[in-house]
């Protein structure tokens, strides 16, 4: 019998999409292309699909300690992300689980409000969120919008995104990713990352006409994915970068919305169109 092959594992730490483009689907996905076995512990269950959020319900927060529990007593995970926390109970099980003991690299994907304008973390938890679970994070992966939240004003510039970022890891003690996908007036997604050294501009072109759901959850997911395979946290989010402009150029289109390939890499047309 032929010796199997080991892989590492990563752990999501987030909420169900039943639309399969976002949250737990999309990060499982991502783990599984880049070759990493995917764990999950389920932090709500919502009733979505690409254009809406019709209803969340949250898990009990004792459950979702216990899912962590279980992952890491048989699986001890090489890295972690979490997404959707939802509710400050959720987001203190996490800070307490993490906070006494030396853990895998923690990627924070700071999810607050949905695209359609749905909440998806209390106001409560944010300032636990803040004074908690980033003083704990490898890296926090925040839009413009989540930036203001976190540092008190939003970004308007390449510039101002530099400066957010050092605010971020001068305040919580984190590196910090913050994604530029949003700022007016660009042809490229910028992306600013600092870690109180290293800092990278991230570039990659708009890819015109198309609107997708879950890139966030998907880049976060990617760097995770790619620390639990051993890389540096700076290559890891380059890489990272890389994977979801990717994934974004070669999406699919299942009944007129656009899903993110997660799969790109065997997509025969996918060298034709996308440059290394």
């Amino acid at each position: 019998m032929a010796k199997a092959k080991r892989i590492p594992v990563a752990l999501t730490i987030a909420g169900s999409d039943s639309g399969g483009g976002a949250g737990i689907q999309a990060d499982l996905k991502t783990f599984a292309a880049l070759g990493v076995h995917g764990a999950s512990a389920i932090t709500c269950v919502t009733a979505q699909n690409p254009g809406s959020i019709r209803d969340i319900q949250a898990c009990d927060p004792r459950m979702v300690l216990r899912q962590i529990e279980a992952v890491f007593e048989g699986l001890l995970p090489a890295a972690v992300k979490t997404g959707m926390l939802f509710s400050r109970e959720i987001v203190r099980v996490a800070a307490e689980f993490f906070k006494p003991r030396e853990s895998p690299p923690l990627i924070v994907d700071p999810v607050m409000v949905a695209t359609s304008g749905a909440r998806l973390l209390d106001r409560s938890a944010v300032r636990l969120l803040r004074e908690q679970l980033l003083p704990l994070a490898a890296l926090v992966t925040p839009n413009l919008d989540e930036t203001a939240a976190l540092i008190g004003k939003r970004p308007e510039s390449v510039e101002e995104m530099r400066s957010a970022a050092r605010a971020i890891k001068s305040r919580y003690g984190c590196p910090a990713l913050v994604k530029g996908g949003h700022l007016r007036g660009f042809r490229e997604a910028i992306d600013l990352y600092f870690d109180g050294t290293a800092e990278l501009m991230l570039r990659a072109p708009f890819v015109r006409g198309v609107t997708t759901h879950g890139t966030g959850c998907v880049y976060s997911a990617a760097i995770a994915g790619y620390l639990a395979l051993g890389c540096p946290l700076p290559r890891a989010v380059e890489r990272a970068k890389r994977y979801v402009t990717r994934a974004i150029a070669q999406a699919f289109v299942v009944n007129g919305h656009r899903v993110l390939n997660s799969f790109y890499s065997a997509n025969p047309g996918f060298k034709r169109r996308i440059k290394r």
